[in-house]
């Protein structure tokens, strides 16, 4: 029963998934077709010998002369058979620009969250069982700087230490350009400084997410419980406090999986690592509207996917919410 139970609360959110994607095709279309200018108004611009005529002729093949919803219906239907376009930026099918930025952005993101996540999760725990003590205060002043301290300039700043004042890293881009190609180990070079930008820039909240969880959930009946049955302070902390307290701080890490796949856009312009956040903001100001139009909808996706997970992980961790 409660395997059933589950399948159709995945199917059920599954369906909510895409109502909250159809629409949101539909916004970021409209969004898009607010933009000044189009394709065929920018070939003109750039081609002084094209005419008028082969304007008119232009719209017309490519379907720019047909009402916007029209337009919009098309596109949906082309999208729904797995057709996403051509880029106009790089004429290449928008799939083959896609790919390899999803992956990139993926490495990136699993390497940041786990460094952030290896440092900010033992931290907090450690700052709450000792409420006050030092290493509570410095994790709070850690929690400040990171939330505080711009990407941007974090990232500028482990660049001119690490790359150009200790010269161990590599300051830019994914492989040195006489590695053919980028071996493993001058991948995981290049790799670091983005990696550390991202990590730093986020482990504030997580410690301060995982501080406060801990915190609440120590003063609930159920933990003096615990303490009056005999149960140690260790079991107490990793058996009962720990795994109700990570049910708050599941939903931050989640949401943030979605974040990352377009919100890393400064991290990867400063580093030149070719990413979907880079791509995206590329496309937006390029006009390139197949493309700008896949990877908003990608990066709705994962984060609809994240929000996903984070249910998924929910009925792992509290039992109550199986019984829904």
């Amino acid at each position: 029963m409660d395997r059933d139970l589950a399948v159709g609360v995945i199917l059920a959110r599954l369906g909510q998934s895409a109502v909250v994607l159809l629409v949101m095709s539909f916004v970021i279309y409209g969004l898009m077709g607010l933009m000044p200018g189009d394709p065929i108004d920018l070939m003109i611009a750039a081609d002084p010998h094209l005419t008028a005529a082969d304007a008119v002729r232009l719209k017309a093949l490519y379907g720019l002369d047909r009402p916007w919803t029209e337009r919009y219906l098309r596109w949906l239907a082309q999208i729904g058979r797995g057709e996403l376009g051509y880029s106009r930026l790089f004429a290449r099918p928008v799939l083959d620009i896609l790919a390899p930025a999803v992956a990139n952005t993926a490495l990136l993101m699993v390497a940041s969250l786990a460094l952030a996540l290896m440092v900010a999760l033992p931290l907090g725990i450690w700052a709450a069982s000792r409420p006050g003590g030092w290493i509570d205060r410095a994790a709070n002043l850690l929690a400040f700087v990171s939330v505080s301290v711009p990407t941007f300039w974090l990232g500028l700043m482990l660049m001119v230490l690490f790359a150009v004042q200790l010269g161990w890293l590599p300051a830019g881009g994914m492989h040195s350009l006489d590695d053919g190609g980028g071996g493993l180990v001058d991948r995981l070079r290049h790799l670091v400084l983005p990696t550390l930008t991202l990590a730093i820039a986020g482990t504030g909240q997580y410690i301060r997410h995982m501080r406060a969880a801990m915190l609440e959930q120590a003063g609930l009946d159920y933990i003096r419980t615990a303490i009056a049955k005999g149960c140690g302070p260790t079991r107490v902390l990793l058996h009962h406090q720990l795994r109700n307290a990570a049910i708050p701080v599941t939903t931050i890490v989640a949401l943030e999986v979605g974040g990352l796949f377009s919100g890393a856009l400064i991290t990867e312009t400063v580093f030149a690592w070719p990413g979907m956040g880079r791509l995206i903001f590329e496309a937006v100001m390029g006009n390139d509207f197949n493309l700008a139009l896949s990877g908003l909808l990608l990066a709705t996706a994962m984060t609809l996917a994240g929000s996903i997970l984070a249910d998924l992980a929910y009925a792992w961790l509290d039992p109550r919410v199986r019984r829904r």
